[in-house]
């Protein structure tokens, strides 16, 4: 989902930052709400871990150039299921900048696309949960029709925005059309996967149930009360 070197250049660049700077606002609140919930140790902690998982989603895990971006298996409806709304947000923050500062410096300069590429459907995502996961249903709970209406939300959310940029930046023409309609049916494949990892994680948290109450881990997890 990274957005490419040129794909947006010049006075363009600026709508990035205005979007990157709606998405961090979003994200002060949920840590703020997260740290009055439940306290800045847990809230840190959480995030440290799913900073690690992200790196090594963009790092480590397979990825390929398709189209006008790459294929990464991000599982932000992993992330949010078993971390929270915040710790997954600053994960993917913190996760796609170490990538970047290492790794990948000729992305540094579209940081603010790909936050926001990647923050918005999160913020959405949660939205949808609340909507679709009744109050008293724990998350080692969920049913598959749920976690796969996470995960389109949220991968579906990437490829809006992935499209929504290049067409900002390229037009409409023709060869812009292709390679944003194969990388579009590419990163949607991921949501055949990541929905049945998702419940595969989940029931080996209920397994392991003795993870109840760690600070570790969305409380929402074990306990809806």
């Amino acid at each position: 989902m990274h957005i490419e070197p040129g794909i947006v250049s010049g006075a363009k660049m600026v709508l990035s930052y205005g979007t990157a700077t709606v998405a961090f606002g979003l994200l002060s609140k949920a840590v703020l709400d997260t740290v009055n919930k439940d306290g800045v140790i847990s809230t840190a902690l959480r995030g440290v871990i799913a900073s690690v998982l992200v790196f090594c989603f963009f790092q480590v895990l397979p990825h390929h150039p398709v189209g006008i971006s790459e294929v990464h298996f991000i599982l932000g409806s992993t992330l949010f299921l078993m971390f929270g709304l915040a710790p997954a947000a600053i994960g993917l923050v913190v996760g796609l900048g170490i990538q970047g500062l290492l790794f990948a410096p000729t992305d540094l300069p579209q940081f603010a696309m790909n936050i926001t590429t990647l923050l918005v459907p999160l913020f959405a995502m949660s939205v949808i949960a609340k909507k679709i996961i009744p109050e008293r249903t724990r998350y080692v709970d969920i049913q598959y029709s749920q976690a796969l209406s996470l995960s389109v939300v949220f991968q579906g959310g990437i490829v809006t925005w992935v499209a929504f940029w290049a067409f900002y930046g390229q037009g409409f023409g023709a060869e812009n059309l292709a390679s944003v309609g194969s990388f579009s049916v590419a990163y949607m494949s991921v949501i055949v996967i990541e929905p049945i990892l998702d419940l595969a994680v989940l029931a080996v948290a209920k397994w392991t149930d003795k993870l109840q109450g760690s600070s570790l881990l969305e409380k929402r997890l074990y306990s809806a009360a």
